[in-house]
């Protein structure tokens, strides 16, 4: 295994996105917790002013699909707390519904926040890393980047996009000092799959996602699956024969995000496409 330069998190910068709330916000906590300078990047700008607030962090307005707005996040961000560290590229959206069925516009926008999001912090974020000969990345991905779920088919393709951009960059920055790793929650109980039941696969608490994301900067894992059997079970299922992996789905339900909207869900979808909607009217 390569070895890395360590990163001691007492006065450490680091950097997250999508940290108004959820993985982010409770990333947050455990990084401060630590010790570390954190800057929290959002759309909701005043989510991201509770969060610096509580955690003694500095917020910053952020959209992640655009490289300027980035740039800028990044420059202030290292302004107020040095150069970046550890990047936590968490933003992401999760419209659900039949591939024929979700807008185009929102698959598109799943595609430049859970995709281009990352590639755009990426881009900007690893130069510096590079050149002092440390750092570290976290993607947060999905088990969806592993394992296809019917009424999630484009999440799939931009978490599977993740996947693949981590495992990548990993291999050609590994020599110079530099580390780049995913996290692949299962269902996680924040405003993401709010509404949505996804049984049998477990629906996990964010403090264990952030816990995960933090433990990264120690171990410099190259992946891992939280909780880690299903993990394992993803990469199972993708050994079984087709007509197996079938008659399992169907014993287990695993249509529900082909079903219609609980109460819940249609909350979430309707921000999804009033956000959308301010976006493409800007």
């Amino acid at each position: 295994m390569t070895r890395y330069p360590a990163i001691d998190l007492t006065g450490a910068h680091v950097a997250i996105t999508g940290a108004g709330q959820g993985i982010g916000r409770v990333t947050a906590e455990r990084m401060a917790a630590r010790g570390a300078r954190v800057s929290i990047g959002d759309l909701d700008t005043e989510a991201a002013k509770r969060t610096a607030s509580d955690v003694g962090g500095t917020a910053h307005h952020l959209d992640v699909t655009d490289p300027d707005s980035y740039a800028t996040f990044l420059a202030e961000a290292e302004t107020a707390n040095g150069p970046v560290s550890v990047l936590v590229n968490n933003a992401g959206i999760m419209p659900n519904g039949g591939f024929l069925d979700i807008p185009a516009e929102q698959n598109r926008a799943m595609i430049e926040v859970n995709l281009f999001g990352v590639i755009h912090g990426m881009r900007l974020a690893l130069p510096g890393m590079l050149e002092r000969g440390r750092g570290h990345v976290v993607n947060v991905a999905s088990l969806a980047g592993k394992f296809p779920v019917p009424g999630l088919a484009v999440y799939n393709a931009s978490k599977f996009a993740v996947v693949g951009l981590t495992a990548a960059t990993r291999l050609e920055y590994a020599h110079l000092g530099v580390s780049v790793s995913a996290v692949l929650p299962s269902a996680v109980d924040t405003a993401l799959a709010s509404g949505l039941d996804m049984r049998p696969i477990p629906k996990v608490s964010p403090g264990r996602i952030a816990d995960a994301v933090v433990a990264t900067v120690r171990t410099r894992a190259a992946e891992v699956a939280v909780p880690g059997y299903v993990g394992a079970l993803a990469t199972a299922a993708g050994l079984l024969p087709e007509p197996a992996l079938l008659a399992f789905r169907k014993l287990a339900k695993g249509d529900r995000a082909l079903h219609p909207d609980s109460p819940e869900r249609a909350g979430y979808r309707a921000r999804l496409t009033q956000d959308t909607t301010r976006k493409d009217q800007a």
